[in-house]
């Protein structure tokens, strides 16, 4: 079957799934596959569930009745299928990446856009070669304009999203030290990241800039530019006040947000960047920011007992951990605890890269740091405020006899550290 006939069974139906324990009637199911599941093996039990169609590719799986449909490779065919529906909706899709901010940036443009379009925004963290695809497929005719994150931890997948998104509109957040192991460091980073700067210079589209970036505009010369910074820019955007929430001016508007950290400056003023040129009224653009409020382990500002969390172990990575200590450094407390776990897939660079915040905060941070896993647990230290825990379990029983009072906390981890965990121990009830 050809796509364009694919794409008409796709009108049809409820939509796509990819798990058979979140079928939705009459919903075309993609028996996707990895390293350790087969979508394949779960056709029957997905018709019986009520799917429309299934999409396999090992012909042992085909149903004589007609509700599978095999082709060469399942992935592809969904890659493909997004293309396609892309095209025929024909709206305006704003696409951004980079190694620090892309899913805060993306919830702030969605609020902001919201304010004036029916928009259809990536949902989450989906940016990979599987979830730009979904979040292309979840728009409808009633999208006015699509948000779509993407994320990558390799050269030519920037390069493959961008061609599946067909972006009218890019932004990259920054470059940092992000999936170093994967693409073989920060030149591979910035070299994966401008995959989208040259799919919108080839197609003669428009990228959105951060004029106090330098390397953005060195990275995005001879494309169509949309510049935002403090000064003499197409928008003009300037901090007011980061020493606790975040506050921003922007013509003859004062913001004041939820975000904390001046590393969300930037986040704030591409959403508004955004927002203003799509012609959304400086009254909405307000309104938006000041109502977003951060979530899911992300700069969450927690009040727990007398004591003040930050929350941020959605994810970490060298630039980002840097980023959060030199904020946390900045508040004027006196009693301060930080809790940090290892940063992963940073290959050869894990070692520098865990010794180099060690020293930092050796040097910079007053009060006590708790370093937790394996990595960290490999560096050297003689600082006595610094503790070295090589599992999570070991901190639970370090903990579980004391007490925290009035304490300003950052709390930051890998994802795969779980370090919110941290919240369930007795010294913070």
């Amino acid at each position: 079957m050809k796509i364009d006939s694919l794409h008409q069974l796709f009108l049809k139906s409820s939509g796509i799934c990819t798990d058979t324990r979140s079928i939705k009637k009459d919903c075309l199911f993609f028996a996707l596959k990895g390293e350790n599941f087969n979508g394949n093996k779960f056709t029957s039990e997905a018709i019986k569930k009520g799917a429309f169609k299934v999409i396999i590719d090992e012909s042992q799986y085909q149903i004589p009745s007609g509700e599978t449909i095999l082709y060469e490779d399942v992935l592809t065919t969904l890659q493909e299928l997004a293309s396609f529906h892309r095209n025929y909706l024909n709206i305006p899709i704003i696409a951004l990446t980079g190694s620090n901010g892309k899913t805060t940036t993306k919830e702030l443009i969605n609020c902001v856009l919201s304010k004036k379009y029916k928009t259809t925004a990536t949902i989450g963290n989906l940016n990979n070669h599987i979830g730009v695809p979904l979040t292309i497929l979840s728009m409808d005719s009633e999208t006015e304009i699509g948000v779509v994150e993407m994320g990558a931890n390799h050269l030519k997948e920037i390069e493959l999203l961008a061609s599946i998104t067909q972006p009218n509109y890019g932004y990259i957040t920054n470059f940092g030290k992000a999936h170093l192991e994967g693409f073989g460091g920060l030149e591979g980073v910035i070299q994966g990241k401008t995959e989208l700067y040259r799919y919108l210079k080839e197609h003669n589209q428009s990228v959105f800039i951060n004029a106090n970036d330098i390397k953005q505009l060195k990275y995005s010369e001879e494309i169509n530019k949309i510049t935002f910074g403090d000064k003499n820019q197409d928008f003009q955007i300037e901090l007011l006040a980061a020493t606790n929430k975040l506050s921003v001016t922007f013509q003859d508007l004062t913001i004041q947000s939820h975000l904390i950290g001046i590393y969300n400056f930037n986040n704030i003023a591409a959403a508004i960047a955004i927002g203003s040129y799509l012609k959304v009224s400086n009254e909405d653009i307000k309104e938006a920011i000041e109502a977003y409020i951060p979530s899911n382990n992300r700069s969450q500002i927690i009040e727990k007992e007398s004591n003040k969390i930050i929350l941020d172990a959605y994810n970490a990575n060298p630039s980002s951990m840097m980023a959060a200590l030199e904020n946390f450094i900045q508040y004027d407390g006196k009693n301060k605890l930080l809790f940090l776990g290892d940063m992963f897939e940073l290959g050869s660079d894990s070692e520098k890269e865990h010794q180099h915040i060690v020293s930092f905060i050796e040097k910079n941070v007053e009060g006590v740091a708790y370093l937790i896993g394996e990595n960290f647990y490999n560096t050297k230290t003689n600082a006595s405020n610094i503790h070295k825990i090589e599992h999570f379990e070991a901190l639970n029983s370090l903990l579980e006899n004391q007490i925290f009072e009035e304490q300003y906390i950052l709390i930051k981890a890998s994802r795969g550290m779980a370090l919110e965990r941290i919240l369930d121990i007795k010294c913070f009830n």
